[in-house]
């Protein structure tokens, strides 16, 4: 009932231009009763681009953050969300790619800011020097082409050659026979742009998602949204000889607006772990 108060009927601005909105609008109007628009010709395409001909200048979520603030300029609207993603190696799982992927929600009549952050391993997230058609049918099978984007350059570091949104197979050959006899060699990665990657627009669905959880976790004490974990506590006994281990033993939740704090022990259910994650009893 309070959230319908706070976001009830109210706009609320996507700053996208890759249609995100519609992995995005359909879950924040069904949780928040807010109605979801997106500004006309707006181009995020200025904060940075996946291709490198305009190189993102900032982090992911100051990024974001720039979008809003545009995005609301723009419309005269006082809510407003967006995304920003990177891709690269997993952090912890070696020869792995990730998504790693943050959406951030500004109400300026409220003056909240939330945040939630996915990381995934699953994308397509790949590039790879193409010497033959046969190569090329090879990558494009296994980056998901057509359903998945896919992009042509030179080379991998040149951005004056980039071709993309190519519709079928033929075309894709087509194009990669122009390129090599024109340079000689021809560089195949993903398209990470949203609207050209289902798998990236699947992740970002899962991050919209943590964000409504976090909107509606509501702090205890002045019932301010956004109350959540802004730190885990490792030290989760171990069941056999009571050292502490790298388990997690507590999280730290924190009203941004109050500062209130609390312990959540036992996140994952249990007040021991097995010996088999202990440092002590399994070096």
């Amino acid at each position: 009932m309070i959230l319908n108060k706070l976001f009830g009927n109210r706009e609320i601005v996507i700053a996208t231009k890759h249609k995100k909105e519609e992995a995005i609008a359909p879950l924040l109007e069904k949780a928040l009763g807010v109605k979801c628009i997106v500004p006309e010709n707006f181009d995020t395409d200025i904060f940075g681009t996946f291709t490198g001909e305009k190189q993102r200048e900032d982090d992911p979520i100051s990024t974001a953050r720039k979008k809003c603030e545009l995005a609301m300029e723009l419309t005269k609207c006082d809510l407003a969300v967006a995304s920003e993603g990177s891709f690269g190696s997993h952090p912890h799982l070696y020869f792995v790619s990730a998504d790693d992927e943050f959406i951030l929600f500004i109400d300026k009549r409220n003056n909240l800011e939330i945040i939630a952050r996915e990381l995934s391993s699953s994308t397509n997230f790949s590039g790879a020097q193409i010497k033959s058609e046969k190569e090329l049918t090879a990558f494009a099978e296994k980056i998901l082409f057509p359903s998945h984007g896919l992009i042509l350059r030179s080379e991998k570091e040149n951005n004056e050659s980039i071709l993309k949104d190519f519709k079928d197979v033929d075309q894709l050959k087509d194009t990669f026979h122009i390129l090599k006899s024109k340079y000689g060699t021809v560089y195949a990665e993903t398209d990470m742009r949203a609207m050209m990657n289902p798998s990236r627009m699947h992740v970002i669905s899962i991050a919209t998602e943590r964000l409504i959880n976090k909107i509606q976790s509501r702090c205890p004490e002045c019932k301010t949204p956004g109350f959540s974990i802004t730190e885990s506590k490792v030290g989760l006994p171990c069941d056999l000889c009571g050292f502490p281990t790298q388990s997690t033993l507590y999280h730290l939740l924190t009203c941004n607006n109050c500062t209130y704090t609390e312990k959540e022990k036992f996140p994952n259910g249990k007040e021991k772990e097995e010996p088999m994650y202990c440092d002590h009893c399994n070096p």
